[in-house]
């Protein structure tokens, strides 16, 4: 174990640089994190001594892979053992997804430029972490994706948000098959902002010190690599706005593309009910008018998500055995019923998250 603290916190000139410090893990984000960062946002956005934040990840792999989903598997485990949806709140890592996700609202409308730099992996709650600030930065190793159904789970950290006001139906693609998006992928379906060669960071961060953050950005930005979802938005756009996942696969599995018959598979190997909760979530938040209305939806759903099987199941396939060989329960789409959709988003009475727009922000 290291006895390096988990958040590295410095101030260097007007530049208050936070940096995740898991590298063996990519910075795979817990509880004890989330709260560091927190209460050090709530300090720096008083601090007239600091112009701008950032946030970067320690090591070569990436920003941050997101939450630790061992832990979180344990918990699930537990909950569904309970077979109580409701106490699920009240467990780690529902304490945990609680305070992350106020986190993300406090990103969302922080006070002063939050400059993310979304260096390599950066997946689920690196999202929250990085995608709701105001200058988000790729680099040509950057991989940014929301991969949740492939575990059981629907997309969390506002990426409900972030994923249902992308052009077109990129954001109902990128959920439903687990997409990884470059650089260009990213700034074209509003995940990033900005592309500075993986070099150049460094020396943005040291610019950063002296100088405002449009003004120091705009001297390392290059031009983005071109989307290639962007491109095929014609295939994308006309399969994905069906009313179902079932009928979204049939239209992918008929289009003469190539690029969407390999879609329809992709989805088919994801979690059924996972996969109609999210795309009932992706076009709730569409219509909803804040991050924070997201954000209180999301946490009805990931409660619910920790008591379910899939969750379980999931994580196992993937990270515990590692035999990529998930059991789903109910195992096709056809098998899920309306009210286990409708389980998903129940209330959850005291346990709510109650995320509201602070007073002067609205």
């Amino acid at each position: 174990m290291s006895d390096e603290p988990e958040v590295l916190v410095s101030q260097r000139g007007g530049l208050g640089l936070i940096t995740l410090n898991r590298p063996k893990a990519i910075n795979a984000l817990n509880h004890a994190m989330t709260l560091t960062i927190t209460e050090q946002l709530r300090a720096w956005a008083t601090d007239a001594s600091v112009w701008t934040v950032a946030l970067t990840g320690a090591g070569e792999r990436g920003l941050c892979a997101g939450g630790d989903i061992v832990a979180i598997h344990h918990d699930a485990k537990e909950q569904q053992a309970a077979g109580h949806v409701g106490s699920a709140a009240d467990s780690a890592t529902g304490k945990f997804w609680r305070d992350e996700y106020i986190l993300n609202a406090l990103i969302g409308r922080y006070p002063k430029p939050y400059v993310a730099v979304m260096d390599g992996i950066v997946m689920g709650g690196g999202v929250g972490l990085s995608a709701h600030g105001s200058h988000r930065i790729v680099t040509e190793r950057s991989k940014v994706g929301m991969p949740e159904v492939g575990i059981g789970f629907i997309p969390d950290v506002g990426g409900t948000y972030l994923l249902s006001r992308a052009p077109g139906e990129l954001g109902t693609h990128i959920a439903l098959t687990t997409a990884r998006l470059g650089a260009g992928d990213a700034i074209a379906t509003g995940f990033a902002d900005y592309y500075v060669p993986a070099d150049q960071i460094p020396a943005l961060l040291t610019t950063l010190e002296s100088e405002a953050a449009d003004i120091a950005i705009a001297k390392f930005a290059a031009a983005a690599p071109e989307s290639t979802l962007v491109a095929q938005r014609d295939w994308i756009d006309s399969c994905y706005s069906a009313e179902t996942v079932a009928e979204i696969v049939s239209r992918l599995q008929a289009h003469e593309a190539a690029e969407a018959n390999k879609a329809a598979a992709d989805v088919l190997g994801k979690s059924p009910v996972a996969l109609q909760v999210t795309l009932r979530s992706l076009r709730s938040a569409r219509g909803a008018d804040s991050l924070e209305a997201v954000l209180n939806e999301e946490y009805r759903v990931s409660i619910a998500s920790l008591a379910s099987h899939d969750l379980v199941e999931g994580i196992r396939a993937q990270v515990v055995d590692k035999d990529r060989n998930p059991r789903w329960s109910p195992a096709t789409l056809s098998d899920v019923t309306t009210a286990q959709v409708d389980g998903y988003f129940a209330e959850l009475g005291a346990r709510e998250l109650g995320s509201t727009i602070p007073e002067d922000k609205q």
